[in-house]
């Protein structure tokens, strides 16, 4: 069950099992034979089972009452600090968690509490010990190689590309200035650059930086949807040098206005720091012409339900936030009266989910998002790191999780199902 539950507080989902629905049905192709398979993601990189209690924990899921507590009472002593004093990034953070710290630990006990009600989040782990699968992806690498090459000229050449042509041939897809597609029912497997990936039905991407965007806006789609994960800039990122960060001005280059629908839904990741938040409410959705409608909040759980993070600590909390706008197109006179046909967004809405232990996976939010947009809206993702199907992606690691290493293959139960 992808949604375990779902409720006017917010949903909890079960990760691994939103990323398995896509791939119920594979193609293989290799040496230009085909072959049927079922792909499962591997469920051991969403087998976080215990906090990371590297600081004393003040406050569990429970309200801070629980046995947890008192383990977590006896862990390693805090870091000794510089300085004795808060920075004002530091204080500005205090705040913004002092203000929602209610809302995370009321809302997630319940949440919490009706999916362990339902056979979830009970500290069971699958029995499969495997190490992380690990990938070092090139992409974008390739991506800047691909910088030095000539523009494309767009009158003399298609901006979009099939996928797999006869008998499995990938050898003409261009991934760095077409967008490609794979139009079938079913996913398929596919070698692209020396490497197999497993790309979902329906779906669409653009390999590329911001230097090769245009294909995405030649594309001629208007999107209802668009969600978007940025690499903000911080210090662990650049400590740990795992991807490429992007300075908060430079967001304002993606073409947005050239992307969204009237009223498209605007969903934007960000970190924990006060200034990323403030810019994306106050410069960069109102540069785009999108009017803020919610917050919400991504809640990180073990598999038993506790936070990731003890919730008070200062160096990482166990939740990230997301920012809700909706666009508002300067040249429609009839924003008034279309407004009234969009479904309301609530606001302080919890998703709730073990993380991947994967860097920078975020979770699916097609099911979550659908009641807000239809099941028939046109969506995109930004900086994607993954493919979801009836979706358009565009990123310079948009093929990072879609490599095969990261799923197990089965055969398909039935092949006579896919033609």
């Amino acid at each position: 069950m992808a949604v375990v539950v779902q409720s006017s507080r917010g949903w909890v989902l079960d990760a691994c099992s939103l990323i398995d629905q896509e791939y119920s049905r594979c193609i293989r192709w290799r040496d230009n034979q085909k072959s049927h398979i079922k792909c499962h993601f591997k469920r051991q990189c969403f087998q976080i089972s215990k906090s990371h209690d590297s600081v004393k924990a003040t406050a569990t899921v429970d309200g801070g009452n629980s046995d947890m507590q008192q383990k977590t009472n006896k862990v390693a002593k805090k870091r000794k600090r510089k300085h004795s004093q808060l920075n004002q990034g530091e204080v500005d953070s205090q705040i913004f968690h002092e203000k929602i710290r209610s809302v995370i630990v009321e809302e997630t006990k319940s949440l919490v509490d009706s999916a362990r009600s339902l056979g979830h989040l009970n500290g069971g782990t699958d029995t499969v010990k495997e190490l992380l699968p690990f990938q070092a992806c090139s992409l974008a690498a390739l991506c800047e190689m691909a910088k030095e090459l000539p523009l494309v000229d767009e009158e003399e050449q298609d901006c979009v590309q099939s996928l797999v042509a006869e008998f499995g041939c990938t050898s003409h897809v261009d991934l760095f200035s077409r967008v490609t597609e794979n139009k079938a029912d079913w996913a398929t497997a596919v070698t692209l650059m020396g490497e197999e990936y497993v790309i979902p039905p329906h779906t669409a991407f653009l390999l590329s930086d911001f230097k090769r965007i245009q294909p995405l806006v030649n594309y001629g789609r208007k999107f209802d949807l668009i969600v978007m994960d940025p690499p903000w800039e911080n210090k662990s990122v650049k400590r740990s040098r795992r991807y490429s960060s992007l300075p908060s001005s430079q967001l304002k280059r993606l073409p947005i206005p050239l992307l969204a629908s009237t009223n498209c839904l605007v969903v934007t990741w960000v970190t924990n720091r006060p200034s990323h938040l403030r810019f994306v409410r106050d410069e960069l959705f109102p540069h785009w012409g999108i009017e803020v409608v919610a917050e919400w909040f991504w809640v990180k759980v073990t598999t038993s339900g506790q936070f990731v993070f003890p919730l008070d600590s200062q160096h990482k909390k166990p939740y990230e936030v997301l920012v809700l706008g909706r666009y508002r197109s300067s040249a429609d006179d009839s924003i008034s009266s279309s407004k009234t046909s969009e479904v309301p967004v609530e606001d302080s809405r919890l998703i709730v989910s073990v993380p991947s232990a994967l860097h920078s996976q975020k979770p699916s939010l097609s099911e979550v998002l659908k009641r807000y947009v239809g099941a028939e809206a046109m969506c995109l993702e930004l900086f994607a790191r993954s493919l979801h199907p009836g979706w358009t992606s565009w990123g310079n690691e948009v093929l990072k999780f879609q490599h095969m290493s990261y799923f197990t293959l089965t055969p398909a139960d039935d092949p006579a199902d896919i033609s």
